[in-house]
């Protein structure tokens, strides 16, 4: 293979692309990604009790998601990689900010609310934020990270983790901590030393039930593995949802027919538990649908993953994949009855603004790393 010697030295030349490449979107994405806001939408329409004014919110955040998606998807990887860290303390400063002066409602503190202006949950802003930190500091280092990098790395997870599950909001905490550790994980963590997390996990999962939870998020693991111990408390949802997800059958009983949300048995039936919805109404055939175009989009990412040419690239393509696809498999695990309760939203299906844009941000991320790439080609 030839290569041009009038090129400047280092200068790369990108091969012929699509439009899309040159605008930095991957088609495939775009189409998984769009195929799946579609379906909540339609879903999300009933579950609100025919509320167009939700669906249209839903829509114009999804509107607002996919211009940050291509925003971001402008940046090259290793403008990403130079400002990471800022982005980490940043969120760390907001995270502070809620405890100390956060909005409160529903018995949570998670928002910082500007009257007239913005609402916003800066924990939603950490889940892109931590696995790019982390990816960025390993990186920089020879791969599997030493002992020193990983404590490093731990604080720079356990800090945030704190911060969110004081709220309280363990399941965004989990989902957070999981971010980092899965760019860790990717990038060679020895065995034993996984070993050794799990065992330490042990204790600290002791000590995170007698003097760290609260009683209702108690009362939901143990609901997990006995529902009828309150079947009118933290053992309704678990029953309703699962009442709904079996009455659905395999075709299910039909679009705006769902028995189980529209005489109101089904809580948070368009946020958390929607899937429930989708279930009743489209039965096994529509889940199972939902279901293959997630494995598609989740099957892209880690493609992505593997082709990038860095290991920045690589670290952080891989831990936002599997991020997304926890966030899948902890809300289905829960509205099936087979996860406690944590309060996960089902991506870009469930109604929530501010968890559209920050997933669609780290899909631009994603597409930054598959279309920046650079490609040598012969005379």
């Amino acid at each position: 293979m030839n290569f041009d010697s009038s090129l400047p030295k280092g200068d790369l030349v990108q091969r012929r692309a699509s439009l899309l490449h040159r605008l930095h979107i991957d088609g495939w994405l775009l189409l998984f990604l769009l195929m799946i806001a579609g379906i909540g939408l339609v879903v999300l329409y009933s579950a609100s009790s025919k509320s167009i004014d939700m669906v249209t919110k839903q829509a114009s955040s999804f509107g607002v998601g996919l211009l940050v998606m291509i925003f971001i998807a402008q940046i090259e990887p290793r403008f990403i990689a130079r400002w990471t860290w800022l982005g980490y303390f940043l969120g760390l400063i907001l995270l502070i900010v809620v405890d100390v002066v956060g909005h409160n409602a529903m018995g949570a503190t998670r928002w910082i609310n500007i009257p007239g202006v913005i609402r916003f949950q800066p924990a939603e802003f950490m889940k892109i934020a931590m696995p790019c930190t982390i990816a960025w500091y390993i990186a920089k280092y020879s791969l599997p990270p030493t002992l020193k990098h990983l404590s490093i790395s731990a604080v720079a997870l356990l800090l945030p983790f704190v911060l969110i599950a004081r709220q309280p909001d363990l399941g965004t905490a989990l989902l957070v901590l999981a971010s980092g550790v899965f760019a860790l994980f990717l990038g060679g963590l020895r065995w034993g030393w996984i070993a050794g997390a799990v065992a330490a996990a042990i204790p600290a999962a002791v000590g995170l039930w007698y003097f760290y939870m609260h009683d209702y998020q108690k009362r939901r693991v143990l609901t997990l593995f006995d529902p009828s111990l309150d079947p009118l408390g933290a053992g309704w949802n678990i029953n309703q949802s699962q009442i709904a997800i079996g009455s659905g059958g395999i075709f299910g009983k039909g679009y705006l027919l769902g028995t189980q949300s529209h005489l109101d048995f089904l809580p948070e039936s368009h946020t958390d538990f929607i899937v429930a919805v989708l279930a009743e109404e489209f039965g096994m055939v529509g889940v199972g649908l939902l279901l293959i175009l997630y494995t598609l989009l989740i099957m892209r990412g880690l493609v992505i993953a593997a082709q990038a040419q860095s290991v920045f690239g690589k670290l952080l393509a891989g831990s936002l994949t599997l991020t997304f696809f926890v966030y899948v498999f902890v809300n289905i695990g829960m509205v099936s009855g087979i996860l406690p309760i944590v309060g996960v939203p089902l991506p870009f299906i469930s109604y929530g603004g501010t968890s559209i844009v920050t997933l669609l941000a780290g899909f631009g991320i994603l597409m930054s790393i598959h279309t920046h790439r650079k490609w040598i080609v012969p005379t």
